[in-house]
């Protein structure tokens, strides 16, 4: 079928089914919707004397509410929404104080959630090697070279973004970085966190031999010829490394956060997990010093990281933290469990073998210690927000899971599987029987150059690469969706990028139709929406406050340059955010470019 599909059709087999839908600035009504923004919410609209903060009308006003209605007008008093209706409607809650916004037909939406963003790493980019540009290795000795040369005195060299196609197999060597300086510890991580290359100055600070058993859940890379480490540890082997050079300070991690909050507010993003507490020292310091110094301009909530080490007795830990960052805008109210590694790496633990490699991958944790855990931070009402992108994986994760429910009894708990790159379909089932939430990075859904071509096919074979990234099977099984970043593993973390390639599938400038990753699994525009606004804010249990525009719920907003439903789905990661609020607060605002 898309084989046949000719160049001129792709952009409109590329749209959602509600891009036909024009909205004119004048109606209150959604697609198939005959009730008003009030009447949906099943809250009654009662006139109301005080006048509003703020009234923004003649709007788009897109509330993803239950029922998506689309309105024109929204009022604010303080830090929440109390109208969303009619232009006539909102007249009443105009005062003489009442600052009013002519959106002039642009469209308002809720804030963006990302419900995975590694939000403090921001840190690493402004304090490290910065390897996300470079394409090969000539780039990034060069960018490595620059970095020495302007910082002489550094006792360590720390780095972050090499990727994985550039040096498939065992990864990049150490000999590499020994040309550039052989005595000075230098550890760069991959662009996907999985991966770090070191030379031999690393090696030996750690201790790592030829003789070096791979530790639990990690993997030393040899030379095939000699067994020596060839110069890339994979995952709980990178720690041998890390832990010895240590990481960064409190004030860095704090300029880092601030620095993310900046980008973030640009792209409309209002609400995020960063899952790294206590993954990495000072991290969780960080948050908590910006917290009580009221720095922090947009919502966490955050996942404190387990230890595969060690069981359940580390839960009493993580309630101390809960119980002690109860800020409006920073919480922790879920635990991050490591299940498995990544494709690139092998790592990935899957049903079947992979290709080029006599292995299934790796577990990082032990079944029954998993299980155990998973049961102790269910009871302490905790989300377990689990990394999973094998197949093999992703079951296991929710066995734990069910066997928490057999543990403590079936509630509202909303775990997540985060990443899903491969799943077997039996498993979509369950998790709308558990109430599993799938958290999954729309950004990847293309078959790219470098990953998909030298990485995917080869290590996983033809048939399962075409079947990656699903997500349009877990919405029709009712499965809650919630889209995510992932940043820095993706270095542009823009939510509408993110819309558009979960509507598309295809990668920018392509109009090939055979290039359209597992076609069946594209998701509508309201779907993406949706899985960006009210899926995020129920992955992350603050449905109740923010994720649509409805009375009651804090005012989180952004207003677009562009109506998203009237325009191809590959131009969506070209529209502008215009203003971002949250809490009612302006975090971002840029006058619209005049045409």
């Amino acid at each position: 079928m898309f084989k046949k599909m000719t160049s001129a059709l792709l952009v409109t087999a590329l749209m959602s089914p509600m891009a036909a839908f024009a909205q004119s600035p004048g109606s209150t009504k959604s697609p198939g919707s005959t009730q008003s923004a009030g009447q949906a919410s099943g809250k009654a609209v009662i006139a109301v004397v005080q006048p509003a903060d703020q009234v923004f009308t003649n709007g788009v006003v897109y509330t993803v509410d239950r029922n998506r209605n689309v309105v024109q007008a929204v009022a604010i008093r303080g830090d929440q929404i109390v109208y969303v209706g009619s232009d006539e409607g909102a007249k009443k809650y105009i005062g003489k104080s009442t600052k009013v916004t002519d959106l002039q037909g642009k469209m308002l939406l809720p804030g963006f959630i990302d419900s995975h963003t590694h939000a403090s790493k921001t840190t690493g980019l402004i304090y490290s090697i910065d390897l996300f540009d470079g394409g090969s290795l000539d780039e990034y000795v060069e960018t490595i070279k620059a970095f020495i040369k302007e910082h002489p005195q550094e006792e360590t060299f720390q780095g972050r973004g090499w990727s994985n196609p550039v040096a498939p197999g065992i990864g990049p060597r150490k000999e590499v970085l020994d040309a550039i300086d052989a005595k000075t510890p230098i550890a760069l991580t991959s662009d996907d966190g999985h991966s770090l290359w070191v030379n031999s100055a690393s090696l030996a600070l750690a201790g790592i031999t030829k003789d070096t058993k791979n530790p639990e859940g990690g993997i030393i890379e040899r030379d095939p010829k000699t067994g020596e480490p060839s110069g890339t540890l994979r995952e709980k082997a990178m720690d041998l490394v890390l832990k010895k050079i240590g990481g960064y300070t409190v004030q860095q991690y704090k300029s880092g956060i601030e620095e993310y909050q900046h980008k973030a507010v640009e792209r409309g993003v209002t609400t995020v997990r960063d899952p790294d507490m206590l993954r990495y020292p000072n991290v969780l310091e960080a948050y908590e010093e910006l917290a009580k110094e009221n720095k922090l301009t947009i919502r966490f909530r955050n996942a404190v990281t387990a230890n595969p080490d060690k069981g359940p007795e580390q839960v009493a830990e993580f309630v101390k933290i809960r119980e002690r960052d109860q800020y409006p805008l920073f919480q922790v109210n879920a635990v991050k469990i490591f299940m498995d590694g990544v494709i690139e790496g092998a790592t990935a633990y899957l049903e079947k073998p992979y290709e080029h490699k006599e292995t299934n991958g790796e577990l990082i944790w032990k079944v029954d210690n998993y299980n155990k855990t998973a049961a102790a931070v269910d009871k302490a009402g905790f989300q377990l927000h689990v990394h999973s992108i094998g197949d093999a994986s992703t079951r296991i994760a929710l066995d734990g899971m069910e066997y928490a429910e057999k543990q403590n009894g079936a509630h509202d708990a909303r775990h997540s599987l985060v990443h899903l790159q491969l799943v077997n379909p039996q498993d979509i089932e369950r998790f709308k029987k558990l109430g599993a939430v799938g958290i999954v990075q729309p950004f990847w859904f293309m078959q790219e150059d470098g990953y998909y071509d030298e990485i995917e096919v080869p290590y996983l074979g033809q048939e399962r690469a075409e079947k990656e990234y699903p997500m349009k099977s877990f919405i029709n099984q009712g499965v809650h969706i919630a889209s995510s970043s992932d940043y820095i593993v993706t270095p542009e973390f823009n939510p509408l990028h993110g819309i558009q390639q979960g509507v598309t599938r295809i990668a920018e400038g392509e109009t090939d139709p055979s290039k359209i990753a597992n076609p069946d699994e594209r998701a509508t525009l309201a779907d993406m929406i949706a899985s960006f606004t009210i899926d995020g804010a129920y992955a992350n249990h603050v449905e109740d406050i923010t994720g649509s525009l409805e009375p009651g719920k804090k005012a989180d907003l952004i207003v677009l340059d562009q109506n998203l439903f009237e325009m191809p789905a590959t131009k969506i990661k070209d529209v502008k955010v215009l203003l971002t609020v949250v809490e009612g607060k302006a975090v971002y605002q840029i006058q619209p470019e005049k045409k």
